[in-house]
């Protein structure tokens, strides 16, 4: 696979996006709630907010104080990852709810797979370390899971599955693309909390253990969550 074109790797990693799989997961949500009860969809939701918490807070603590492992090339927690690996078996697993257990596992298996394929192009457009593309599906895969354990024997007459896939389809379709600026958001917020004038840079972080921030302007194309080497949630 990593021999594939890099426009291929650009597609892969496009859908995990926060542009495109935030959406799907309020579209999760909203279905939860109209088939089952708010209290499932509330519990998607939270569990899915801890993990964008944990990103959040990584890639706060980098750009704004340079706190990271030197030794794993560690600077926050990819977010492509965490949220690909974390919506897409979810959204498979809701899709499959009237099929057998088996087929239902299946989808939660090729859920978690294509959160990893996006970790994986992660690392080799150079946006992430490895260890940060780790990280990043272990966090979604967590979240995913859990959330697949407390709803495994929900009643699944409750919905209809060509309606669910097709509205989720649907809508990955239209929000493919779509660009949200999580990455100057937070670097924003880092420099306020942190009082810096400008945030930490992976390539000066790596050779120096001067913890200052770098000298270099922030960039204004800056626009996602990914310490600065590439854009993430």
């Amino acid at each position: 696979m990593p021999g594939l074109p890099s426009h291929l790797w650009y597609l892969i990693t496009s859908v995990g996006g926060a542009g495109m799989t935030l959406p799907i997961a309020l579209a999760i949500a909203l279905w939860l709630a109209v088939g089952y009860t708010w209290r499932m969809a509330a519990g998607w939701l939270l569990l899915l907010g801890a993990a964008i918490a944990v990103v959040t807070v990584t890639k706060l603590a980098f750009l704004g104080w340079g706190v990271g492992v030197r030794e794993l090339d560690f600077t926050g927690v990819s977010g492509h990852a965490m949220l690909s690996t974390a919506v897409y078996p979810v959204a498979l697993f809701l899709m499959l709810l009237p099929t057998r257990p088996a087929i239902r596992l299946i989808g939660v298996l090729l859920g978690l797979a294509a959160g990893a394929a996006v970790g994986l192009s992660r690392v080799v457009l150079s946006a992430h370390s490895p260890s940060e593309a780790i990280t990043g599906c272990l966090v979604g895969a967590l979240a995913a899971l859990v959330f697949v354990r407390m709803a495994w024997r929900a009643e699944p007459g409750r919905l209809s599955a060509p309606p669910v896939a097709a509205s989720l389809m649907v809508l990955a379709v239209l929000m493919h693309g779509v660009h949200v600026p999580t990455q100057r958001w937070v670097t924003h917020i880092a420099l306020k909390v942190s009082g810096h004038e400008r945030p930490f840079i992976r390539a000066r972080w790596k050779a120096t253990r001067d913890n200052r921030p770098a000298a270099a302007p922030l960039s204004p194309t800056l626009n996602t969550l990914e310490p600065p080497r590439s854009s993430d949630v």
